[in-house]
């Protein structure tokens, strides 16, 4: 089955942009369009996309918050930020934030469906411009400390758990009821809001926070 996107952009011909690159990939169906918060919230409720491919700055709440609420009442929803913000502090935002990607739009279209394929396969795209954001700010084990738990999702919290436990993510899935696709959303979303690059980072955070 296709890619189900909602398209959330405060500029018309953006999102007609947007609409027609994607339409060319056959993987890819455009469910919706949205053109700030309010709707885009609202028509995640309605459409039920897999992903929203998010700009940043969107009235009447920036897109961070945006995405913030979308992950509250969707876990399980792929956000991918395009923005045209070339900016540190918004990326590692924008990671807490819950979402699985950072492309800006200066970047080439293919790069566009490259990013989209690559989160809806559970993994983290930043754009290769920002990516030496991430190795100048690197999160370290103290700075993780100081990372609240209270900030995750109480599904994100079960997975953690189990994860942190040893099991497998289809046997989270059985555990939980959900699908592995949805179990390996909840773990790009764990490695994103904490700056954590793998599994032993997971169990690491999981055991200085005691939530094993």
């Amino acid at each position: 089955m296709p890619i189900r996107i909602l398209i959330a952009d405060d500029h018309a011909v953006v999102r007609s942009g947007l609409r027609a690159l994607l339409q060319v990939d056959a993987d890819l169906e455009v469910v919706g369009e949205a053109e700030d918060g309010t709707q885009t919230l609202r028509l995640a409720e309605t459409l039920h996309p897999d992903m929203v491919l998010l700009d940043i700055t969107m009235p009447p709440d920036d897109g961070i918050k945006t995405a913030k609420r979308l992950k509250e009442k969707h876990p399980e929803l792929i956000v991918l930020f395009l923005t045209m913000h070339e900016d540190e502090s918004l990326l590692h935002a924008a990671l807490r934030a819950g979402a699985a990607g950072y492309v800006i739009k200066r970047a080439d279209e293919s790069e566009i469906i490259q990013a989209i394929h690559a989160v809806s396969h559970g993994d983290i795209y930043v754009h290769p411009a920002m990516t030496r954001a991430l190795l100048h700010q690197p999160v370290t084990t103290e700075h993780r400390r100081g990372l609240p738990a209270d900030d995750l999702t109480r599904r994100e919290l079960d997975v953690l758990r189990l994860l942190a436990k040893g099991n497998t993510n289809r046997q989270i899935a059985g555990l939980l009821g959900l699908s592995m696709r949805t179990v390996e959303n909840h773990r790009a979303n764990l490695m994103g809001k904490l700056g954590l690059a793998s599994r032993v980072e997971l169990v690491n955070y999981a055991e200085e926070h005691s939530l094993l």
